[in-house]
């Protein structure tokens, strides 16, 4: 390319999923609406959680931190498209950019590395009933969510880093809401070859690490519920799973399909299956963990009268 035609951008045009004015305004308003359900939801589930003893408990506390990540998740997203509808605006600067895909990032890893640590909780309290108390120990329970903070966070910032190193020209279309790493890397000029390669290598490390933590503990839970004598205990134990299973199942499937291949790959198309894991996952997960759960349900009912 000629480094003379070359204009280094200062920020980029986020074009939204539509380009048409009236699907942008019914967008605009389900984005909304989306929104405030998914801060609503959650905030309960960690009110309710902090406000019942009965809930203080290592699964609850795991389920108060992944409301709190969805919470986060989302406010690094769908808030800057609904400000910039407003405006009348599409452009967000290169620094509000890179912020941007730092806690994209941060989150998304942040959600998978819960999801697992709950696997893992699941686990010990249907395979090992009797130590669960031992072993879930709060020290423990407060250093797997420290420890996956800290490493998500790093591979956040190794992400960054290599973003901010890559030379943007003239274009800076942006076919999205809000700033996606894959599709960022399709408007860089420079070689983006060791941005692809750390994506395969460490980030796939850290991505798929979580989801096999939970296959393994999914696995080892399934065999010892199937060695149970009755059918009805057999369901008991998997209750308790149901809607883990849910959340991981809508979290993953999106995930995979889209950022395990290259990032030249990737398509306009592939913006809807985003909506899923950035929009949708966060908004349901605390009707997935409400309404399956009776001691969720009978926590939020006393929040609710209290109030």
């Amino acid at each position: 390319m000629d480094r003379g035609n070359q204009t280094r951008v200062t920020e980029f045009l986020l074009l939204g999923l539509s380009g048409k004015p009236d699907q942008e305004e019914i967008l605009f308003g389900m984005f909304l609406w989306i929104y405030l359900v998914t801060i609503i939801g959650n905030f309960l589930i960690i009110f309710a959680i902090s406000c019942d003893s009965h809930l203080h408990t290592p699964m609850y506390f795991f389920l108060a931190n992944l409301s709190c990540v969805d919470i986060c998740f989302s406010s690094v997203t769908v808030p800057k498209m609904l400000v910039n509808h407003i405006l009348g605006s599409k452009s967000i600067s290169y620094v509000e950019c890179m912020i941007q895909i730092y806690f994209f990032i941060t989150f998304i890893n942040m959600d998978g590395f819960l999801l697992s640590v709950m696997a893992y909780d699941r686990y010990v309290a249907i395979c090992s009933p009797l130590h669960y108390t031992m072993i879930m120990r709060p020290k423990l329970c407060v250093f797997l969510v420290a420890i996956s903070w800290i490493i998500t966070n790093l591979h956040a910032l190794l992400h960054t880093l290599l973003m901010v190193q890559l030379t943007f020209c003239y274009n800076n279309a942006v076919h999205h809401f809000f700033c996606d790493p894959y599709p960022i890397l399709k408007l860089s000029c420079s070689d983006t070859f060791i941005n692809d390669l750390i994506v395969f290598t460490v980030g796939g490390l850290v991505f798929l690490t979580p989801f096999t933590c939970i296959i393994v503990s999914y696995v080892y839970i399934f065999s010892n519920v199937l060695k149970l004598p009755s059918v009805h205990g057999i369901r008991k134990a998997l209750s308790t799973c149901g809607s883990h299973i849910t959340v991981v199942s809508l979290f993953y499937g999106a995930i995979l399909g889209i950022y395990m291949r290259p990032s030249s790959s990737y398509s306009v198309q592939d913006t809807v299956a985003t909506v899923i894991f950035t929009v949708v996952t966060p908004l349901v997960n605390p009707f997935i963990y409400s309404l399956r759960n009776r001691d969720m349900k009978g926590a939020l009912r006393k929040l609710i009268i209290r109030f």
